[in-house]
């Protein structure tokens, strides 16, 4: 086994560095990106492929009931744990660069061989831990992991009112029909996916009281969105509203979707495989909404940004060049402030760490077909929770400043 992974992480870092070199000189935040990426493609190999070799392995192998899927979580769960400390050390390392004159800024955005080697060996080495630092990792990863959802939930409300705040900032006629049929656009969306669920997941003839349930609720709360924001006395917007509502009725269908394929209320799979392309897109989907909420969040102005850096910073294009190729460079002297903060970018990625493993691993459940991913009761609640979580937040969002009146609120 300890073969198999230094093949891996001989090829993984030979393949990492040679792109995230070429793509650090214009953006760091693109490379850690696929060094991220690439560890969970070793994750879902090792998944795959790797629990035959663990059996054989004398310190994790310990019991001879052990099913095939404990051997996939222990694998998918030793690579996460060494992601996540490469991701942890860089953030504590990083912890006080405010401005570009730091030593700590060029570490951040070079060394890549160096890094690589690291997160290579950090990874080989987890496949020597004992069992129990695992267990407790895995016990760690759940709520690491809810964590990681809640920051996406931040995200995505302060994205939205950035959004609204800029086409309103422009005072201009055409601005406001554009937010008018975007936000209609998208309660169509809502409302017409909550009715498509409805068919998929409360089939005639079956008793599914909780499905209907969590569906009446994504309506209800849609509606509620909208009437809040609009009220006279709240300072909001139908926009906002309207992308939060298309959001929690996406969260409903993939809380639902993760529904056990025997359970009869689950109209969508209980008759049908899981194939292979299936599980790929579902995969595919959950690297891409990882990996946008780690950029987003290591570049946003809400999150524990450097108090020296300026707002604008956070919208700054991801693949623009940090140092224009040709520029003179300012006096060295000069204080250049950071343009987001290294250590919550790389906090996030250690957080998304233990997400990506949840997910992988069934959140540490062994109870579902080894060939599926992300599906059990687990996976439902969690979703359905953070549906809630989201529909909380927002609403706090809006009735905050008229209980909080003696407080600002930008």
């Amino acid at each position: 086994m300890s073969c198999l992974c230094s093949c891996c992480a001989s090829l993984t870092c030979g393949l990492c560095s040679s792109v995230a070199s070429g793509l650090s000189k214009r953006s760091a935040r693109i490379a850690y990106c696929g060094v991220f990426g690439i560890s969970l493609i070793v994750s879902w190999i090792l998944r795959e492929v790797g629990a035959p070799l663990l059996e054989k392995i004398p310190w994790i192998s310990t019991s001879e009931t052990a099913s095939k899927e404990w051997y996939q979580i222990q694998a998918v769960l030793r690579v996460s744990l060494g992601n996540f400390l490469f991701f942890a050390i860089l953030a504590l390392v990083m912890i006080g660069v405010k401005d570009q004159n730091d030593r700590r800024d060029s570490w951040h955005h070079g060394g890549w061989t160096a890094k690589l080697v690291i997160w290579a060996l950090l990874t080989v080495l987890m496949f020597f831990m004992p069992n129990e630092v695992i267990t407790i990792y895995g016990i760690l990863s759940k709520f690491g992991a809810g964590l990681f959802l809640l920051v996406q939930v931040i995200i995505l409300l302060d994205a939205t009112h950035s959004w609204n705040d800029a086409w309103v900032a422009k005072n201009e006629q055409k601005w406001y029909y554009a937010l008018l049929a975007i936000s209609v656009v998208c309660y169509i969306i809502a409302f017409t996916l909550s009715g498509i669920l409805f068919i998929w997941f409360d089939p005639s003839g079956q008793d599914c009281g909780l499905n209907v349930f969590f569906l009446v609720m994504t309506m209800i709360l849609a509606f509620a969105f909208a009437v809040i924001a609009l009220h006279p006395q709240v300072n909001g917007s139908l926009l906002p509203a309207s992308v939060i509502s298309v959001y929690c009725a996406y969260v409903c269908y993939t809380g639902l979707s993760s529904e056990p394929r025997d359970y009869v209320c689950n109209g969508l799979h209980n008759k049908s495989a899981v194939t292979t392309s299936t599980l790929l897109l579902g995969m595919l989907t959950t690297v891409l909404s990882v990996l946008y909420s780690a950029v987003r969040a290591g570049s946003s102005t809400t999150f524990l940004s450097p108090p020296s850096s300026p707002k604008s910073g956070g919208k700054k294009p991801l693949l623009d060049s940090e140092v224009e190729e040709g520029k003179e460079k300012t006096d060295e002297t000069e204080s250049r402030p950071v343009s987001y903060s290294y250590t919550f970018f790389h906090l996030i990625f250690a957080l998304a760490s233990m997400y990506s493993a949840m997910l992988l691993s069934g959140w540490t459940s062994s109870n579902e077909s080894s060939e599926l991913i992300d599906v059990g009761w687990t996976s439902v609640w969690v979703r359905i929770v953070s549906e809630w979580v989201t529909a909380v937040l927002y609403v706090w969002t809006l009735i905050a400043p008229l209980i909080l009146s003696d407080r600002e609120f930008n």
